[in-house]
């Protein structure tokens, strides 16, 4: 299949647009049932989440521009309806469905390492749990990772919508949260919606608060971590625990 071109083309036929109508080895599809979701392009996984086309344009074609609009998957999930809405045959239901699987999948990392319970054992090994979900979050969030006495996880929590600023309240719920856990270590994460991981002066005070407290509390904070646009700053590496 050519995906330059709104026509199929096979032995020098031309198919119409309508994927109805291509072989059916072609057919996005009949080609994941046969073959596997692993062998289809992009364009074609996003295709069947779009189901249908419009005149003159098949699902492939406005899957095609989508990806070509937004420069991949990475970006379908954080952007503004209104620039969906400038490619014709995107209704709402359809920008819907998109960025439910969009989220499905990002959540997907969360909810298995809740599951499998590793072990936590540097600073990577939270980005790579967290990083690909918190990168891209407009909103300044703030989560914890609760560790059992071998730093297996026991539960990823999600404490606010916020900033630091409300440190206090915050903090409560942290400790709130490891108690009623029986956590016996913390590791927090927190977002920069601007990109930038380097710590404000407001995150330097909040990480000093989250160590004293947790000293009283008896309960160990591991690190602090902010997430950036695929980078992130450890409170841990850099001596400041």
């Amino acid at each position: 299949m050519s995906e330059e071109k709104a026509t199929y083309k096979s032995r020098n036929r031309e198919y119409p647009t309508a994927i109805h109508n291509w072989p059916e080895d072609d057919r996005p599809r009949e080609k994941l049932f046969k073959n596997g979701e692993h062998t289809l392009s992009d364009t074609e996984l996003l295709a069947i989440l779009i189901r249908n086309g419009v005149k003159g344009e098949s699902a492939i074609d406005l899957s095609r521009k989508v990806l070509q609009k937004f420069k991949g998957f990475r970006n379908l999930a954080h952007t503004d309806i209104a620039q969906w809405e400038e490619i014709k045959g995107l209704g709402k239901a359809k920008i819907a469905q998109i960025k439910a699987a969009i989220e499905i999948g990002r959540r997907f990392k969360e909810t298995e390492v809740k599951e499998d319970r590793p072990q936590i054992k540097s600073s990577k090994d939270v980005v790579d749990i967290l990083m690909p979900r918190m990168r891209d979050l407009k909103k300044e969030v703030f989560k914890i990772i609760l560790l059992n006495s071998k730093n297996r996880v026991i539960d990823i929590i999600e404490i606010t919508e916020g900033t630091v600023n409300k440190a206090v309240p915050i903090i409560r719920e942290v400790f709130q949260k490891a108690l009623q856990h029986f956590a016996a270590a913390i590791i927090c994460v927190h977002n920069h919606p601007s990109g930038d991981c380097n710590p404000s002066i407001d995150d330097n005070r909040f990480n000093q608060e989250l160590i004293k407290a947790g000293k009283i509390m008896g309960i160990k904070v591991l690190d602090h971590l902010i997430i950036g646009d695929n980078r992130h700053f450890s409170f841990a590496d850099a001596g400041m625990m």
